[in-house]
């Protein structure tokens, strides 16, 4: 289960939901909500960190001449040492990748020389997350995700989420928060109050803490006139933020299965970011003033083979969703979600939600005395609501499971306990109106969890990214076909590749899929 925090979509509103109705039944249960994940969930700290999913909006700079190759140490604090670490925790450390380093590296070189400060030093961590997702320390430690950098195409449109996070620390935007961050830290007081459990609190916490730690509007804008007057100088195409930012847009919508029915602003990284469609515009209007489509340095081939091999998605070594299924390899136990259900791989929880918003799931392992059943542990009073008339005891796959109803003002719950070696795996089922439907789900996801076989462990491997070269012939249909381990691949293979609804690849193309 991985930190879920750095890409917000339109599952938000449910995924938040849930966590506020499961950690509300959670107030009175103490010391529970253990995670599967070796390293801490820890959410980023409102005055250090900036999280920003998105790019935006860019203004004029005058070239300038380049300067001598900036010193590469940041100036290190005890709370950006402490920001680092809890960064690194968050987004499953850091990413090795000495080949994506050194290009990331040249990268930066070329923008901090031509910048307005080439004596600010950056140092720059890759992050081992399938998150879409960049962050700057006030330092000068910038952090992206390997997610981030499999959706990108080309080096142009790295420089612009680069430019963009350096233009948040010349422009020294962290001061301008602190009052944000107190703020923020009164709100965590009180919900910290309202429960005893870390976890739970921290996922109910989750978009309060990423809207106070995020820039402003007026912030987010001078950043990106910022960065790409940067990214402009250092001769790279200044139409690269445009072009990422449509893909990021894109690539929210498909993670969010989005309808016609929803606002397309749903889609924003967080509420307080510009909309993304406004953003595009705003970065295709200032990059006229630089230069024609097509003039500047996309350096396209180069990017590739930096890229070429690099992991994709989730780290099957902590746990991770193919489709409807949750594996885990590390603890030996899988489970499938019924259909129509999108599975989220959160750092607290796997989180499920039905399409249309009305039944959603929680998967999460809690602390329970080995002298306790779990019925007993179902009516003990952890939860509000819980009718300990429904209690009832099974046995699924070999594993003692209590399953018992539970009832809320606007959701009804079905909620089961099962026993797995020494720990406590919890279901919790939330419907609109429980019905025949809603009570097939939830008893067949919980059904379908079991032990995985050796083979499926050994054969649990991260997926990758492949360069390949597209031959005469080839369609996107028949090279996304080539893809494994992702939903819908020609969707996938277009956002991947840059391609809108009706551009087609041509031969010699070089183009990214995903294999295993």
């Amino acid at each position: 289960m991985r930190d879920n925090r750095d890409e917000i979509t339109g599952l938000d509103r449910i995924t938040i939901l849930v966590a506020d109705l499961t950690q509300r039944a959670e107030r009175r249960e103490g010391n529970t909500g253990c995670r599967l994940l070796a390293a801490p969930a820890l959410l980023c700290a409102a005055l250090a960190l900036s999280a920003c999913g998105n790019l935006g909006k860019i203004e004029t700079a005058a070239p300038a001449a380049p300067t001598p190759k900036p010193s590469r140490t940041v100036a290190q604090t005890p709370a950006s040492e402490r920001e680092h670490e809890r960064i690194l925790a968050s987004y499953g450390g850091a990413y090795d990748d000495p080949r994506l380093a050194t290009l990331i590296g040249k990268t930066v070189d070329r923008l901090v020389a031509a910048s307005d400060r080439p004596d600010q030093a950056y140092r720059v961590t890759i992050l081992n997350s399938g998150a879409v997702n960049a962050f700057a320390l006030p330092t000068g430690q910038l952090y992206v995700t390997r997610g981030l950098v499999a959706l990108a195409s080309d080096t142009s449109e790295l420089s612009s989420v680069l430019s963009h996070e350096m233009a948040h620390v010349l422009a020294k935007h962290a001061s301008i928060r602190e009052d944000q961050a107190r703020q923020a830290a009164v709100v965590t007081r009180v919900v910290t109050d309202m429960s005893n459990d870390p976890d739970l609190t921290a996922l109910a916490l989750a978009k309060t803490k990423l809207t106070m730690a995020s820039f402003s509007r007026q912030q987010e804008f001078e950043a990106d006139g910022i960065g790409v007057g940067i990214s402009a100088r250092a001769h790279f195409d200044p139409y690269g933020a445009s072009r990422f930012l449509a893909s990021m847009e894109r690539n929210a919508a498909l993670k969010a299965g989005k309808s016609a029915s929803l606002d397309p602003r749903a889609q924003d990284f967080l509420s307080s970011h510009p909309a993304t469609p406004e953003r595009v515009q705003n970065a295709q209007a200032s990059a006229r003033q630089y230069s024609s489509p097509q003039s500047g340095e996309r350096d396209r081939e180069t990017y590739l083979a930096a890229i070429d091999n690099i992991v994709y998605g989730e780290d099957p070594s902590e746990g991770f969703v193919r489709g409807r299924r949750f594996l885990h390899p590390k603890l030996g136990f899988t489970f499938q979600a019924p259909e129509t259900f999108t599975l989220d791989n959160t750092a607290q929880a796997v989180i499920g939600v039905r399409e249309g918003g009305t039944q959603a799931m929680r998967f999460d392992v809690v602390r329970v005395p080995a002298e306790q059943s779990l019925s007993d542990y179902l009516s003990s009073g952890w939860m509000e609501g819980v009718d300990k008339g429904s209690t009832e005891d099974l046995m699924i796959n070999g594993f003692p499971v209590a399953a018992a109803n539970a009832n809320g003002d606007q959701w009804q719950f079905k909620v089961f306990a099962l026993r797995y070696g020494s720990d406590v795996y919890r279901f919790i089922f939330a419907a609109k109106q429980r019905n025949t439907e809603s009570e097939r789900n939830a008893r067949e996801t919980v059904n379908s969890f079991r032990r995985l076989t050796l083979e499926e462990i050994q054969a649990a491997r991260p997926l990758r990214i492949k360069i390949i070269t597209a031959q005469p012939g080839d369609t996107v249909e028949s090279l996304s076909h080539r893809m494994t381990g992702v939903d819908r691949p020609a969707d996938r293979f277009r956002i991947l590749n840059g391609l809108d609804q009706h551009a087609q690849v041509k031969p010699r193309d070089r183009v990214k899929i995903v294999v295993d």
